[in-house]
């Protein structure tokens, strides 16, 4: 796709008499659509496939939690419950499932993802502060909009309401994203070994044994996350499927040996419980079944919400009410269970052919559960990646259908680090349940006010329903959160330091990227303000057609066109050059005007995506160099929504029409393409469109001609900042900690840490 620009008016050429004008306006439309990252949308057998998929992904961390729920509230050192104890606990389990995943995610939060089908937390506040699309007197060097999936912001409508709140909300956002992280780290910890202690109940020789078989089983799963998420999912949906048949088959089982335990279903009986025992830390307990909830927002980006919903009401919601119920009557009908509820009722006793069936899915489902978070935490990095709040990681797509199924290998094994740890580190079972109990509780709490916000604020309903919704959901999570809030001194402390570290972190990287990017787009010219023609005569160096081969005539570079799927237009607009390159002067900070003299060569100047108007780097460049390159293009890369654009749609070129020898280029790559920019095609790019605007066959021979010159001396200028803190009086103490900060900490990080990170193909 080729145009020419018009730098006074940021716009396209005018194309009025074209026959085919209208036609290329509506295929940029198409094209941007094409490229977009967007929801993925299936029906039919194929749906019910990704839901299938969901459960070896998604579901397995909730789908373990009757392993060690009702032990969180009744612990095995203690006495056994009574039988209305037995079933307001149950009812306090069953109605938390309900209230939370059922109603709360899946009908609600599910419809809070973002245009690219992402979910989260931080996805949520993407929503609440969009990118602004850029405006046309920003498009100085391109018409072309590539702003993929970005929402424009109404500066005058509800969303400017919340522009004084954003980095609060940011805070806020982050560290409820920060604890989610820390889930990424609990989850395999509390789940592997939670089902390794099965072995204790059967063999009590092992119990000193648990936490080195424990490792031994996180070694294998962290080490097979490279292969990427479609392919561990395919092989641990049958297990997570199978599992949930299991406790599901077993709950049904126990159910038949006290039927009267459906009273449970009753939520009367849950308020009844608390306020005959008065004791609130049952809730902390409670709350272990709700853990993996998160995942099923955190992971939209990489199935779908029609999935999602269809797996867990249909098959995950009712498994576990049944696994729950079942658990309880076996409790009611034998309190001596008490000591290993999950492993002491399943049928046919310690040792039996079942107890070992169920345990080695346990194991396998285990491992599964840590998937689930593991999953969210590498799409959870994507996002953070992207809104400039997390340094730049390689980030591995590892599928050629879904763009949300990532592999970062650096996060991986460094929650590897994380969970022996933690494994290593606490001193009981019941230690690491607080742990994670306050990381679920909190990161809930933050999703509850997020999406209430989001109601009024970016789905323009009525307050009163984001009111209602906080006061309704906002309610039960208040109640979980500040029952794990008491076990801070217990274990919870550890998330929550975890997740203050990587708030501190993530806050204070987003706020120098920000520094760094008002920077460079104050400093970002317009590009006929920064070079304007010079009064006098033609330039000290003309261009000439001697050295023009004869493949270079305009009749050849049409047949070239075809070659690379091109299509060019010939503006026809009134004001048309005829004349060849003018002498330019470069107008300095100072307002003084030097002449600069064009000299044959190329060079390319990187963009920073999003960028606007000429580069910074274009006019320090230029106030050091003593002459203008007679071909400039400004090059800007695009990673688009598929994994690999044809060469046919991957640029788009402009043409700076009062400047000659200036244009810009967005290449538009592929999240799998590793194929660099080639010189080679821009010069195929930029020739045709140069010959085509001249007006006459003379003047595009000079151009055509003056190009190829040019290309034989290419130098490519890519941006990159030194970044100083800037002084001032206020403080010397805090100009001392900035200027550490700024210049030490995060200006040797971003050299570390750059923005340009190779992107690996697994899928070959």
């Amino acid at each position: 796709m080729s145009t020419e620009q018009d730098p006074d008016t940021g716009g396209d050429a005018p194309k009025a008499d074209h026959p085919d004008t209208k036609h290329t306006l509506s295929m940029d439309s198409m094209d941007v659509e094409k490229y977009a990252v967007s929801p993925i949308k299936l029906s039919g057998l194929k749906l019910v496939g990704l839901a299938f998929s969901c459960l070896g992904v998604i579901y397995s961390d909730i789908g373990t939690s009757p392993m060690y729920v009702l032990n969180g509230i009744w612990p095995a050192a203690g006495s056994a419950p009574s039988r209305e104890d037995v079933i307001g606990g149950i009812s306090a389990i069953i109605w938390a499932l309900t209230i939370i995943p059922l109603l709360k995610y899946v009908v609600f939060a599910l419809e809070f993802g973002t245009d690219k089908g992402e979910g989260g937390p931080f996805a949520l506040f993407m929503g609440l502060f969009p990118k602004a699309e850029a405006s046309p007197d920003g498009r100085i060097l391109t018409t072309y909009n590539t702003n993929d999936g970005e929402v424009p912001y109404d500066s005058s409508g509800r969303l400017a309401k919340l522009r004084r709140f954003k980095w609060p909300l940011f805070a806020w956002t982050v560290f409820g994203t920060a604890l989610t992280l820390a889930d990424g780290i609990l989850t395999p910890a509390v789940s592997v070994t939670t089902t390794v202690g099965g072995i204790a109940v059967a063999k009590p020789s092992v119990i000193n044994d648990i936490v080195p078989i424990s490792i031994c089983f996180l070694i294998c799963l962290f080490a097979v996350q490279r292969f990427g998420v479609h392919r561990i999912s395919v092989s641990f949906a049958p297990v997570t499927t199978i599992w949930l048949l299991l406790i599901g088959c077993t709950g049904i089982y126990n159910i038949t040996l006290h039927p009267g335990i459906f009273r449970a279903v009753d939520p009367s009986r849950a308020v009844m419980w608390f306020v005959r025992t008065k004791n609130y830390d049952y809730l902390a307990g409670v709350l272990l079944c709700l853990t993996g909830s998160e995942a099923m927002f955190a992971n939209l980006s990489q199935f779908n919400k029609a999935s999602i919903r269809l797996s867990f009401a249909c098959f995950v919601y009712p498994m576990l009410v049944l696994a729950y119920l079942g658990q309880g009557a076996s409790l009611i009908v034998n309190p001596s269970v008490v000591s290993s509820i999950f492993y002491l009722t399943i049928p046919g006793g310690t040792g039996g052919a079942l107890y070992w069936i169920e345990f080695i899915f346990a194991i396998l489902a285990s491992l599964v559960a840590s998937q689930a978070m593991i999953s969210g935490s590498f799409s959870l990095l994507h996002q953070l990646i992207g809104m400039q709040a997390f340094p730049p990681l390689r980030i591995h797509h590892t599928s050629t259908v879904i763009s949300g199924q990532i592999y970062i290998g650096a996060a991986n094994w460094l929650l590897f680090i994380g969970t022996v740890a933690v494994v290593g580190g606490f001193g009981s079972s019941a230690a690491l349940t607080h742990a994670y109990g306050f990381a679920v509780a909190t990161v809930l709490f933050v999703t509850t006010t997020l999406i209430a916000l989001s109601i009024p604020f970016t789905k323009n309903l009525p307050y009163v329903l984001g009111v209602l919704f906080l006061l309704v959901f906002g309610f039960f999570d208040g109640l979980f959160w500040g029952a794990s809030l008491k076990k801070v001194p217990t274990g919870a402390w550890f998330p929550l330091a975890l997740g203050g570290v990587l708030c501190i972190i993530m806050v204070f990287w987003a706020y120098c990227r920000l520094l760094e990017s008002s920077f460079e787009e104050s400093n970002s010219q317009r590009l006929t303000r920064l070079l304007i023609p010079m009064p006098h005569g033609p330039s000290e160096l003309q261009f000439t057609s001697a050295s023009l081969p004869s493949s270079a005539s305009p009749s050849a570079h049409e047949n070239d066109d075809t070659d690379i799927g091109l299509t060019f237009f010939e503006p026809t607009g009134t004001e048309r050059e005829d004349e060849g390159p003018k002498d330019l002067g470069l107008v300095l900070p100072t307002g003084e005007i030097r002449s600069l003299t064009r000299v044959p060569v190329m060079a390319v100047f990187h963009r920073n995506e999003g960028g606007k108007g000429a580069p910074y780097s274009f006019a320090k460049f230029m106030s050091h160099y003593p002459a203008l390159p007679s071909v400039v293009v400004f090059l800007t890369i695009r990673v688009v929504g598929v994994p690999f654009v044809p060469h046919s749609d991957r640029y788009v070129v402009n043409k700076v029409r009062s400047l000659e020898g200036f244009f810009s280029v967005t290449m538009r790559m592929g999240y799998l393409d590793r194929t660099p920019p080639s010189t080679d095609d821009l010069i195929h790019l930029i020739t045709p469109l140069a010959s085509r605007s001249a007006s006459n066959a003379s003047l595009a021979l000079t151009r055509v001609s003056s190009i190829l010159k040019a290309s034989k001396v290419v130098s490519h200028v890519v941006p990159q900042h030194v970044i100083r803190s800037k002084g001032g009086r206020r403080n010397v103490v805090w100009n001392w900690v900035r200027r550490l900060l700024v210049e030490e900490v995060y200006a040797r990080a971003r050299v570390m840490w750059p923005d340009r990170v190779e992107v690996e193909d697994r899928e070959r």
